[in-house]
């Protein structure tokens, strides 16, 4: 089935081209969505139309993309986290997280599903890529710090007084589980 599309359609074309399609694709989805017409010869005349409006729609949605990749680039967002001692994460910080500290940040909202691909598990500043059209990837920049109190602990030295201390511990324990055992 051959379609006129109307407006722009993710991976398949944008408004005015032709485009042949499967049937039902045409019929259920493109045609009642509005997003496309059969590609009849009066339609033919009308692509034109749509061509120039599209394009006028493209260019105003790039600018507005333009200025608030410009905007994302700016912006730093902090966030704490619980870590170990080799500054891996006890948990992560997500990408929903990091969707909703920027959209407070830029006072809109922005799609988790847009905000970077895997969550961040590591102390540290990271870049993460914000998708907000095929051509405009800016990147938000992210440091992640430990928790106050959550330093890691420098290890002391153990001396042979501590290992007797532990040995008596032992002594006394082992002696507990034999007065168990003939009770």
């Amino acid at each position: 089935m051959k379609v006129l599309l109307k407006e722009d359609v993710d991976n398949l074309g944008l408004a005015g081209e032709v485009h042949e399609v499967a049937p039902g694709y045409g019929r259920n989805f493109l045609i009642p969505k509005g997003f496309a017409v059969k590609a009849t010869s009066g339609a033919m005349s009308q692509a034109d139309v749509w061509r120039k409006k599209a394009e006028a729609r493209r260019a105003q949605i790039r600018a507005e993309h333009e200025a608030l990749a410009a905007q994302i680039e700016a912006v730093t967002l902090m966030f704490t986290a619980r870590a170990g001692e080799t500054g891996k994460l006890y948990g992560s910080i997500t990408t929903s997280q990091v969707a909703e500290a920027l959209g407070e940040a830029l006072g809109i909202e922005i799609d988790r599903r847009k905000v970077g691909v895997d969550p961040l598990r590591q102390l540290g500043t990271h870049k993460v890529v914000v998708r907000l059209s095929a051509d405009i990837h800016p990147e938000v920049t992210v440091i992640i710090e430990s928790e106050e109190g959550e330093e890691p602990v420098a290890e002391t030295p153990v001396t042979p007084a501590d290992l007797a201390d532990e040995e008596e511990e032992f002594d006394e324990f082992d002696e507990y589980e034999e007065f168990e055992e003939a009770v």
